[in-house]
């Protein structure tokens, strides 16, 4: 129970953080209205219409270390047993790929990972221990670091073998941070480490979304922000923010018909970093103070998926595997999906996804599709891959910052009153990922509730 008063909140935003933080404050009984300025929810993490498919911006992986959003995903009432596909911690290549086998079983950690090593194919003794020694010594040092660095680093001081790192610590490095591991940070690397194969057995699953990402979060959180008194407006560009004597704020938006005497008590803004910063520089407020500096040294790293629709009877031999990238071979692909085991109506239609896709952009969709399904062909030693019936490229060229070794990020206070943000991109220990979205907009909530006196029996 909750002793309160009800306040207005205007939430900006309807990404995951922005979903996320409107079902904490809803759930408080607060007045929430979760505002989009695009006609869909779901920001960088959403559905799809293609080829009358409902397919996704991007294709996922969660981890069961994802505590925050599976928790989130119950409480708006997704079955995460039925919506997501449990798999045991996993790195496996197409037999031809002349990759490795690497499959963690169902038993207490850290055992699983022992019996995964020990039955591990296409590693040799010295790789083995050399994923033994890391793990050991990572474990030693409580997965931190005192002085932050790049990954590469981290790998060359654990002495890495060049070929666990081409298999599995590059791979993993990029799915997880979308950064290449010359950049990326190894502090937050081993954070991601820590929290799944240094926990228990079942942090370490990987879960494969089986409805689309509008189904799996958005969409319900619309439907429980609304069903406890909020509502959902979309199509709402807000220009600028003001805040008066009474610290109450009002929203400047788009809408030429928009209200201009309406008052919140409290904004969070959970739009992208540049649309934040691009507010808060516009934000008036009654003493004068100048809005935070959110001008942090961020860049941004692309994510692009290929879909290749194929026959229906088309399928691999397991849900999805790890590929062997390699940009001068024009091989661009890191993971592939087949999609016809996790969702029905999408028989023989495969997801390829390229992470920190800068070079892979620069062909076109055309070619592009076609060395991924050349790549296919050759890994999987079946010609017919070589040919698909369609082909669909997504790129999101801004879908994460890059994670770089020692990079500084914003917190979720901005230092006025009633007004704080939220994204993926705040101070967190995970980089740019649906459970930091969801991490930081319930972080947001609860500094909120703090700032406005809120108490929890």
């Amino acid at each position: 129970m909750v002793n309160k008063p009800v306040k207005k909140i205007a939430v900006i935003g309807a990404g995951w953080a922005g979903c996320s933080a409107a079902v904490a404050l809803a759930e408080q009984g607060h007045q929430v209205s979760l505002i989009e300025a695009t006609r869909s929810l779901g920001g960088r993490a959403r559905k799809v219409e293609i080829n009358g498919y409902a397919l996704d911006n991007g294709q996922h992986i969660l981890l069961g270390a994802y505590t925050a959003t599976l928790a989130i995903l119950r409480k708006i009432g997704i079955d995460t047993e039925t919506a997501l596909l449990r798999l045991p911690l996993q790195m496996c290549y197409p037999e031809h790929s002349q990759g490795m086998q690497f499959v963690a079983p169902t038993l207490p950690a850290p055992l699983h990972l022992l019996i995964a090593l020990l039955r591990a194919k296409g590693l040799s003794r010295e790789d083995k221990l050399s994923l033994a020694r890391f793990s050991t010594t990572a474990r030693w040092m409580g997965w931190q670091l005192h002085q932050d660095c790049s990954v590469s680093e981290l790998l060359r001081r654990f002495d890495q073998t060049e070929r666990l790192c081409k298999l599995m610590w590059v791979p993993l490095c990029i799915a997880a941070l979308n950064t290449p591991p010359e950049r990326a940070s190894a502090k937050i690397f081993l954070n991601v480490l820590r929290d799944s194969l240094g926990a228990h057995r079942a942090a370490s699953d990987m879960l494969l979304p089986r409805v689309d990402l509008s189904a799996l979060l958005p969409e319900a959180a619309a439907a429980f922000i609304t069903q406890h008194g909020g509502e959902i407006v979309t199509g709402l560009s807000v220009k600028k923010l003001t805040q008066y004597f009474d610290q109450s704020w009002e929203l400047e938006t788009n809408a030429s018909n928009q209200a201009t005497n309406v008052k919140w008590d409290a904004v969070i803004i959970a739009t992208d970093l540049d649309h934040a910063r691009r507010l808060l520089d516009n934000t008036s407020v009654t003493d004068k103070t100048s809005a935070p500096n959110l001008n942090t040294d961020f860049s941004y790293e692309p994510i692009t998926t290929c879909y290749l629709q194929y026959p229906k009877d088309t399928s691999l031999p397991r849900p999805f595997f790890a590929l062997i990238d390699d940009a001068a071979s024009k091989q661009w692909g890191q993971f592939v999906f087949d999609r016809g085991q996790l969702h029905q109506d999408q028989k023989g239609l495969m997801a390829v996804v390229v992470s920190a896709s800068t070079h892979a952009i620069e062909l076109s969709h055309t070619e592009l599709a076609a060395d991924i399904a050349q790549q296919l062909a050759k890994d999987f030693q079946s010609a017919a891959l070589a040919t698909p019936i369609w082909h669909q490229i997504i790129s999101e060229k801004r879908a994460t910052f890059s994670c770089t070794a020692g990079l500084k990020r914003p917190v979720n206070q901005t230092g006025m009153a009633g007004l704080l943000i939220a994204g993926d991109y705040t101070d967190c220990d995970y980089p740019a990922t649906l459970e930091a979205a969801v991490r930081s907009g319930e972080k947001a909530a609860q500094e909120l509730s703090a700032s406005l006196g809120i108490v929890r029996k």
